[in-house]
Formats: structure tokens, sequence, C-alpha cells
């Protein structure tokens, strides 16, 4: 199922042009996910469209987010789908939180457990 919500998450930002959009596998990092999807919008009227579009696409496909935060100001918009979570934003809010890089790294206390 989540290559399936993903692949309808990732055409729902596409469809409105969404920019510099990324994919991430973090199920060996957290429990509490196993997908990010990242993407950035150029306005807050533009992150506002992706996140609106996402959340009608996927009520087409029997999909209802979990919860939504960030709506109202359009900054960083994340939409929760349970296994994957979805985080739309301005570009300097990608660029001062940078979740890719947050989340690429394997914790020390994982590292630890598989050795």
């Amino acid at each position: 199922m989540n290559l399936e919500l993903n692949k309808l998450i990732i055409d729902a930002l596409e469809d409105l042009k969404g920019q510099k959009i990324v994919e991430l596998d973090v199920h060996q990092l957290t429990d509490i996910m196993d997908h990010l999807i990242i993407a950035t919008g150029t306005s807050n009227r533009h992150v506002k469209s992706l996140a609106d579009n996402v959340v009608e696409e996927l009520k087409k496909a029997n999909h209802r987010p979990l919860g939504i935060e960030g709506l109202e100001l359009g900054e960083w918009v994340l939409i929760d789908y349970g296994d994957t979570v979805v985080h739309i934003m301005l570009q300097a809010t990608r660029d001062f939180y940078e979740l890719e890089k947050l989340w690429s790294k394997v914790p020390a206390h994982r590292a630890e457990d598989r050795q």
C-alpha cells in the first residue's frame, strides 16, 4: 500500500508543479513512519495549494490523513498518512531544517544495535 499511496502523493505534488520532490525510506531509522516525502513550494499560497491537492487527490482514492499541521501559514505543511508523512515547505524553510540530511543518517544507538 505504501508504494501506491506514495505514488498518489507524488503525482498530486507534480500536478501543481511541486519542486524538488524527494521520497526517503526511513523505516530503518524510526518506528514512527516508513517514508517521508518532501517537496518545495514557491510561495505560501503554492505550499497551501500543493497540500490541498495532496489531500483532495488522496481522498478520491479513499486515503484520509491522520493529521495536517501548518496549513494556515503555508510556510511548512505536514500531512500525516501514518506510514508516510508529507512535508511541503518554502525553499528557505527547507534549507534551514535540512530534513533530507537529518533523515539520511543512522542514529548512534541504532548503529550500535547492528554490531
